[in-house]
């Protein structure tokens, strides 16, 4: 197959950067995106998400002519659909987006070309993407229905990257592609050869969507095991980050770090889509995730006790996104805090975030203000540090004498 031009619709953290290097190798590249500010921005050569020489490669390839966006698709070879895959109430996958996406390019589909669904998703989405196409366009015939070749191939390759490092890892991580039939992944396969220098591995369409629901499973059990010592360690009076440190130096022993929460599209997110596909046999996936998601309701209560300590309490919160170093606040367990905290009226808010210059839109209103590391330990009694951002480990610790240090990364 020969892919001279692909359609990339949803232009957030893992579309716009993918769409992007699509282009910086000279393929014509449509990307679609429903937020027309957004579409206005990138077009403008300004990236509306944070993602390191992100806006250099953009502002290249949109000066080369090889890449736009628009808020309607348009025929290519190759569409890509990068939307997002929340849960509704009740931790139930919700697809809608992904319907919505298939629904927008059925009318511009031609026999030959490849839809690639590359959004994280349930355990059979592929195969309902390909029924929702053949739905809306009878004329055509898609690989669900085994009938034949089919006129247009359709493959799940879910996305594997670490935000802060997109770029490099959309290129160099190992491709998990999984096809309706084995044409169709050996399309696909042909699509991510044009820019992955790491190897491409093909299997069906359920087992790479239940791969990537695995690996971030995976990481959420392990992180859960920290979570669940660092309850035990507060109870029996150990000091949690001591215990690790003393445990790892074990050859077969590497446990990982607690934290305030787990946050982030991903790991927060994908372990319900496994339990919602067979809640009888994902107990511990369950369990795992039920321990990550009482961590913040912990932490509150920790800041709740040393405030009741002060008569007018004053209290520094240090980081709002859900990882270090990033401006993404998706499922973020530190803002999931700090919305308590100034909910509760536990004390005077000082907010401290680098990457942002207004408070988001669930503090906008409120009593709580955003201010530098500097004001914020100054004037505060206490100090809640939620993310270990770069900016939160060079500073003057004398600062903190005579402070009440709720420190949920374990850096200071």
């Amino acid at each position: 197959m020969k892919f001279n031009k692909i359609c990339v619709v949803g232009l957030g953290y893992i579309g716009l950067p993918t769409a992007t290097v699509f282009a910086d190798q000279g393929i014509a590249v449509h990307g679609v995106d429903v937020n027309e500010r957004a579409v206005k921005e990138i077009n403008s050569g300004n990236p509306h998400i944070t993602e390191p020489e992100l806006d250099v490669i953009l502002r290249r390839v949109i000066s080369a002519g090889k890449f736009k966006a628009s808020t309607k698709p348009e025929k290519a070879d190759a569409f890509i659909l990068a939307v997002p895959t929340p849960f509704k109430d009740g931790f139930i996958p919700d697809i809608s987006y992904i319907e919505k996406a298939a629904r927008s390019i059925a009318p511009v589909l031609e026999r030959g070309n490849l839809v690639v669904l590359e959004s994280t998703s349930p355990v059979g989405t592929t195969e309902r993407l390909s029924e929702i196409l053949a739905e809306e366009r009878p004329d055509l015939n898609f690989p669900h229905t085994n009938i034949g070749i089919p006129d247009v191939h359709v493959a799940h390759c879910p996305e594997r990257v670490l935000p802060g490092k997109i770029l490099y890892e959309v290129v160099h991580n190992a491709r998990i592609i999984g096809g309706i039939t084995a044409e169709c992944a050996n399309a696909a396969l042909n699509l991510y050869q044009l820019i992955s220098k790491a190897e491409c591995h093909i299997t069906n369409a359920r087992t790479a969507e239940l791969c990537k629901l695995s690996e971030n499973s995976f990481r959420d059990v392990n992180i859960a095991y920290a979570n669940e010592l660092s309850y035990i360690c507060d109870s029996l009076k150990i000091d949690v980050w001591e215990l690790i440190r003393l445990a790892n130096l074990h050859p077969r022993v590497n446990i990982l770090r607690p934290g305030p929460g787990v946050g982030g599209h991903c790991i927060a997110v994908d372990p319900w889509f496994i339990v919602a596909a067979d809640p009888a046999n994902a107990k511990l996936i369950k369990s795992a995730r039920e321990i990550n998601n009482r961590k913040p309701h912990y932490i509150v209560e920790k800041v709740k006790h040393a405030a009741e300590k002060l008569k007018s309490p004053r209290i520094a919160c240090l980081g709002l996104s859900y990882k270090a170093d990033i401006d993404d606040f998706r499922e973020s367990p530190a803002l999931e805090i700090v919305e308590a905290i100034v909910h509760q009226k536990l004390g005077e808010i000082k907010i401290v975030e680098p990457h942002i210059k207004e408070l988001p839109k669930a503090l906008q209103g409120s009593d709580a203000t955003l201010t530098s590391l500097h004001n914020a330990i100054r004037d505060s009694d206490i100090v809640v540090l939620l993310v270990d951002h770069k900016a939160f480990l060079k500073f003057d610790r004398e600062m903190l004498k005579e402070k009440i240090i709720i420190d949920t990364r374990g850096v200071w």
